[in-house]
């Protein structure tokens, strides 16, 4: 019994480097080089870490034009969407016997 009790104490030596989707601690999420514990790390997002300024800024815009393409597909889907409702009830037709 007390070795099934001690050897539950070290099932956190195996944790995993990083979830699968987010980005390594130890590594430029853009450029992928390696953070020194020494340097100062530059932060977007809450947790993704970049080694410069240069390379979170790159990513923000990276971000941003990203942003304005989902804008626009949304904006062309909705108003295909609206032609094509307007399209389905002008079929419409009644025929009186």
């Amino acid at each position: 019994m007390a070795a099934s009790v001690a050897s539950s104490f070290f099932f956190f030596d195996a944790e995993p480097l990083g979830e699968a989707g987010m980005p390594a601690q130890d590594a430029c999420a853009l450029c992928s080089k390696r953070l020194a514990r020494d340097s100062d790390v530059f932060m977007y997002r809450g947790d993704t870490p970049f080694c410069s300024e240069e390379c979170r800024e790159e990513q923000m815009q990276l971000d941003a034009v990203c942003a304005r393409q989902a804008a626009r597909r949304l904006r062309q889907y909705a108003s295909g969407a609206e032609a094509r409702r307007g399209h389905q009830e002008s079929r419409k037709v009644s025929v009186v016997s």
